[in-house]
């Protein structure tokens, strides 16, 4: 089972910035286990959502042609405390992409409040790592397409992004198969 740490986008500029949502309910068990009688969201899991968002600000611009992992958190500076009810809009800023990786400047708000600037690097897995299959294309497609990505996502100059061709044939071959 995959986690999945946001629930939609709201803006994605390949290879520019994207921004996701992210809402917090009591239903979330780790929530209530961090600090007992006092619900409230880990500052790891604040990175998490910004890792996801960046990530595949990163993987998108490179065509998901090889897995993105999360090297290294560089900065990471906490506001405010996020409880169960928030709603949190989190920004990933490329300040470079590459083939083999990027870098995320990011920071996350709750109701227009700063509660976390975080900076990310990210890496591409190669050699031997690179063999390692990190998820089936149809399903990485229809995650991609649940959290609106191909919907509202566009290029730097304004034109939609499509899924790669890749995703593209998974998906009608599974069409076909139906």
């Amino acid at each position: 089972m995959r986690w999945h740490w946001i629930d939609r986008f709201e803006e994605f500029v390949s290879g520019v910035r994207a921004v996701s949502i992210k809402n917090v309910t009591m239903a979330e068990e780790h929530l209530h286990g961090y600090w007992p009688g006092f619900p409230m969201m880990p500052n790891s899991l604040i990175i998490e959502g910004l890792a996801q968002t960046g990530g595949l600000l990163v993987g998108e611009h490179n065509q998901f042609i090889e897995s993105v992992v999360l090297a290294k958190v560089s900065k990471a500076i906490f506001h405010n405390i996020v409880r169960p009810g928030d709603s949190l809009r989190i920004t990933a800023i490329a300040a470079d992409i590459r083939e083999d990786g990027g870098i995320i400047h990011g920071e996350v708000h709750c109701d227009g409040n700063l509660v976390a600037e975080i900076n990310l690097i990210f890496a591409c897995l190669r050699g031997e790592m690179a063999d390692i299959d990190q998820f089936y294309p149809i399903d990485f497609i229809n995650l991609l397409r649940a959290l609106d990505m191909y919907k509202i996502g566009v290029t730097a100059n304004g034109d939609p992004i499509t899924p790669p061709q890749f995703m593209l044939d998974a998906e009608k071959s599974l069409e076909q198969s139906v």
